[in-house]
């Protein structure tokens, strides 16, 4: 372990060699059969833009009254495939380069655990969406690349070489400590700008409960087995939420933690299926015109019971969507999507949540899955907690 090797940090460069950042993912199979030389030039790759959202990019600018430029790459590209012509100031390679990367680089963020690696890629994933200003149109690419399993100096070393080539910035997850601070001398000497993730929060909690850490990544000899009890009870809600999707054994609803209530469409068996994996045993229940909803769902506890609703516009598209990629009929599609029916049936919904007012019932437009799970365990938890603040809690 690096315990017991000095990793060999005190014969790395001592001045930082910035390169021009490279937009190809590097993987830890290359990275094992390669010299990594810090002074390699790295091979830059356009991009390729999406035309739908440069269309967008430019109704917004038109529509906020922007004045409309030409990306600086299209005109270099209409130059390039003329013969060049004489220059009395000749470019350098390095200014080429400069320009190119300008134009076609991505950004990257190293993202190494000796885990999974899930929290880092998703605290990283949580930032970026601070910035989905620039990353929609491109202004800002960013790539990213996960390395998981990393419990070795030597592989560590080899990653963060490569992360300086680059010009990349590394975030980590890293429970030994030994390992952690290798990763944040190297990136020192080698000027990377790096992040610990797991570190600061893990000596806070430490301080705090007056223990010191493990330093043991999750999987490793010595730690509890990922086999507990809470694990097979998230193993058992998950199937419980298959057996239950789209109404089926109403008779067992009385067995289920939350039950979703909605028309076809409104997200109950993805959302079903995300809180399964939270350990949450689930059942949803479609609401649909001419068909008799279960009498199970007017005797249970109504404290489990969630309506689900959505703006009837979207309601449409999506059920238009959904019934062309089933190969639905025109007579077929009309009554499924047509909005005199999505208004007719959303309507029926609403009458049936309007006779169970203790039903709470969620607007799901525009709603990420995550973030109608977060207002449905909120409200669970103060109901079941009685709380009078909003939270979600757990006991460990």
């Amino acid at each position: 372990m690096y315990a017991s090797t000095p990793m060999g940090l005190s014969n790395l460069p001592t001045t930082p060699k910035p390169n021009p950042p490279q937009p190809t993912s590097i993987t830890a199979h290359q990275t094992d059969q390669s010299t990594l030389d810090p002074d390699a030039e790295p091979q830059l790759r356009k991009l390729k833009g999406s035309a739908q959202l440069n269309r967008w990019s430019r109704a917004r600018a038109v529509r906020s009254g922007r004045k409309l430029d030409r990306p600086v790459h299209r005109a270099a590209t209409a130059v390039e495939e003329r013969p060049a012509a004489p220059s009395a100031e000749p470019t350098t390679p390095a200014s080429v380069e400069e320009e190119a990367s300008e134009v076609y680089g991505a950004k990257s963020i190293y993202m190494v655990s000796d885990g999974t690696g899930w929290t880092a890629e998703h605290s990283v994933n949580a930032a970026l969406g601070q910035f989905d200003h620039c990353l929609v149109d491109r202004v800002c690419p960013v790539n990213t690349h996960l390395f998981s399993g990393i419990d070795d100096s030597e592989r560590l070393v080899k990653i963060i070489n490569q992360a300086a080539k680059e010009g990349a910035m590394l975030v980590y997850t890293l429970a030994d400590p030994s390992l952690a601070e290798s990763a944040q001398q190297a990136c020192r000497i080698w000027g990377i700008p790096s992040t610990d993730i797991l570190g600061p929060i893990t000596e806070a909690i430490g301080s705090h409960l007056g223990v010191s850490p493990s330093g043991l990544p999750r999987g490793a000899p010595g730690r509890s087995s990922h086999l507990s009890e809470e694990y097979f009870r998230r193993i058992e809600a998950i199937e419980f939420t298959i057996k239950q999707d789209d109404g089926a054994l109403p008779e067992n609803l009385h067995k289920a933690d939350v039950i979703l209530a909605g028309v076809s469409r409104t997200g109950k068996t993805p959302l079903s299926t995300y809180l399964a994996h939270k350990g949450y045993k689930v059942a949803n229940v479609p609401l649909v015109m001419g068909v008799p909803v279960p009498k199970t769902l007017f005797e249970i506890d109504p404290e489990k019971v969630f309506g689900l609703t959505i703006n009837p516009a979207i309601l449409q598209t999506i059920r238009r969507a959904r019934a062309k990629s089933l190969g639905f009929s025109e007579e077929i599609r009309s009554n499924y999507s047509e909005m005199d029916y999505v208004r007719e049936e959303l309507e029926f919904a609403r009458r049936i949540f309007a006779k169970n007012p203790s039903w709470p019932v969620i607007e799901v437009t525009g709603k990420a899955i995550e973030e109608t799970a977060a207002v449905i365990l909120r409200l669970y938890h103060d109901r079941k907690n009685k709380c009078s603040m909003p939270r979600i809690s757990k006991r460990y």
